[in-house]
């Protein structure tokens, strides 16, 4: 199809509009893939001395909100799990060098980038779980359920501070926007102790839930859910790596931070229907 064809088309749908306008946008869309069916995965011990002893969710929470103050929230998820493992079973745990999760604060070093709670999880899955596969069901299970969470959840015994902070949906696993959701929100700024609090409270709700799903795995009880929600799984069938543009990947929320412009919305579908095949590999 030419360029002037093309334009054709166009004019067509905006002088058609309405339902004749949606139509025609829609004739060309490519059918979305079906949701994955939920499995069981099969646990496998660690083939190392790397294994997992099943721990309290609860006293998982109250040890990551404890240990924030220690070294930020990458630090205590990480720290949570891994001291009391190294408790109940010793080495090579009690040797584990936790000062280096550190580094995983505010987004990677105040970068803003995965959050540091989160990074520090997929760090324990990663430790704690041999085959690859089922490394990734277990983070996308936990980061999904980050997304679309109204957080925080977690009542302290003690609270360090006399604070509940209000609680929002992130739609992102990324540090700025999951903060910067928040404090719109709530109407506190990122540089309070309030959105400190959150953030502490935060980092017990994903060390229990992470504690949560490791235990469900290692019992042969963890189902896999359709983690590529419809959002991820429409903006994909056009942009992911199986579709003509092929020009980007990813299973994080894209409402998070993308919104879809008129434009979008109304040509898209022709516009894809004129691409050629064959991106360069």
């Amino acid at each position: 199809m030419d360029r002037r064809s093309l334009l054709k088309i166009l004019a067509g749908t905006l002088v058609g509009g309405g339902a004749a306008g949606i139509t025609l946008t829609t004739a060309f869309k490519p059918k979305i893939p079906a949701a994955a069916k939920p499995q069981t995965l099969a646990y496998t011990p660690a083939e190392s001395h790397w294994g997992y002893t099943q721990l309290n969710p609860l006293t998982t929470a109250e040890m990551a909100y404890q240990a924030y103050s220690e070294g930020s929230c990458m630090y205590a998820t990480f720290k949570s799990i891994v001291s009391q493992l190294a408790d109940q079973v010793g080495e090579p745990f009690a040797s584990f060098p936790l000062q280096m999760m550190k580094y995983g604060h505010g987004g990677i070093g105040g970068y803003g980038t995965v959050c540091g709670a989160l990074n520090g999880a997929a760090a324990v899955i990663g430790l704690l779980v041999a085959d690859k596969k089922n490394q990734d069901a277990l983070i996308e299970s936990l980061y999904r359920w980050y997304e679309e969470s109204r957080l925080p959840l977690f009542k302290p015994a003690t609270p360090l501070q006399d604070f509940i902070p209000p609680q929002s949906v992130s739609q992102s696993v990324l540090c700025h926007a999951s903060n910067t959701n928040w404090s719109k929100t709530s109407g506190y700024t990122i540089k309070s102790n309030q959105r400190k609090e959150r953030c502490r409270r935060l980092t017990a709700d994903v060390a229990s839930q992470t504690v949560v799903i490791l235990n469900r795995f290692s019992d042969n009880r963890f189902v896999t859910t359709d983690i590529k929600n419809e959002t991820v799984r429409t903006c994909m069938t056009c942009h992911g790596s199986e579709s003509k543009l092929a020009n980007t990947s990813g299973k994080m929320d894209c409402g998070g931070c993308h919104s879809e412009s008129l434009g979008h919305r109304f040509f898209a579908d022709i516009h894809y229907k004129v691409m050629k095949e064959g991106k360069k590999q």
